[in-house]
């Protein structure tokens, strides 16, 4: 969901510059290190439930693809990824990634790999796909779409076809090489939702103006036919990607959807970045882990 730098970079004009950011772990060499953290209380299902449907609750290893939310984008400090308080495999102790939930933090440590990229859309998710595979692990997290959503017009928003076709190869990619990893398929955010509640804040919007997922937050007091209509269109776009994201995902044994949770979470300002109010902020990247934790756990998949 990251956005053109060179329109970011004008936040300081908006005075967003002088808002305190969640703390890094990061060490200073640009490699994160794991924050202490206790594992959840396990919730797996019993070892019955778990074989009869094929579902293992409690894989050993986690590699993450997706784009700048799994990425910690604008999470900690303004225009820059923070890996380590990715939902996904971050090792940050509040937020308590997925990874750690599942592994503990001195195994999260070891077994569990990044491969998303801020600004990526689902046609370069094949390739991410190819890196995962290569780790041979037992799971693998995918958050991607909002990109595909969030472009400078509803014009230029990758057709649900072609978004359907990079899934789908996507999918081909990581059975190539790691034929029995089970992969756990995030929803795309409800973008609408994040305009409705975005808008409320006065530097948000001045934010947003320079330059922020147009097709939807262009103009974020335009209640007008045309700007109505513009973000109904966008909607109706991210609404037909997870329809996509749950149908591939049915087809494949060792896939589950998250049942359009992430797609339904009603975010408040606590869980947007205070730097571009878009992203998830700390706060939301735990949430997104808790999603995802009590998904991947549960006995039965979301319906």
């Amino acid at each position: 969901m990251r956005t053109a730098g060179a329109a970011l970079s004008a936040l300081s004009l908006v005075g967003v510059a002088a808002l305190a950011g969640c703390s890094s772990g990061d060490s200073g060499d640009g490699v994160s290190r794991n924050a202490p953290a206790a594992s959840s209380p396990s919730v797996s299902p019993s070892p019955s439930a778990s074989a009869a449907s094929g579902w293992n609750p409690n894989p050993g290893s986690v590699a993450a693809v997706g784009d700048s939310i799994t990425r910690g984008f604008d999470a900690c400090s303004v225009l820059a990824d923070c890996p380590e308080v990715s939902w996904a495999t971050g090792s940050d102790s509040l937020v308590r990634s997925l990874a750690v939930r599942l592994l503990g933090t001195s195994k999260a440590a070891d077994r569990s790999w990044n491969h998303a990229v801020s600004g990526a859309r689902m046609v370069q998710l094949p390739e991410q796909m190819a890196l995962a595979a290569k780790e041979r692990p037992e799971l693998v997290t995918v958050m991607m779409g909002a990109n595909d959503a969030c472009r400078d017009s509803v014009r230029l928003m990758t057709p649900v076809a072609d978004f359907r076709a990079s899934f789908e190869a996507s999918m081909r990619q990581l059975r190539a090489g790691a034929p029995k990893a089970q992969v756990y398929v995030s929803s795309v955010p409800d973008l609408k939702r994040l305009w409705s509640t975005g808008r409320l804040n006065e530097t948000g919007k001045k934010i947003w103006e320079l330059g922020i997922c147009q097709s939807m937050l262009a103009d974020a007091d335009d209640l007008g036919p045309a700007a109505v209509a513009r973000r109904d269109a966008v909607q109706d776009r991210v609404v037909a990607y997870n329809e996509v994201l749950r149908d591939v995902c049915a087809k494949d044994r060792h896939c589950r959807y998250d049942g359009g949770a992430v797609f339904g979470f009603r975010f408040t300002g606590a869980q947007l970045s205070q730097w571009d109010w878009f992203h998830p902020s700390r706060d939301g990247q735990a949430r997104l882990a808790e999603i995802a934790y009590r998904n991947i756990t549960a006995a039965e998949p979301p319906a």
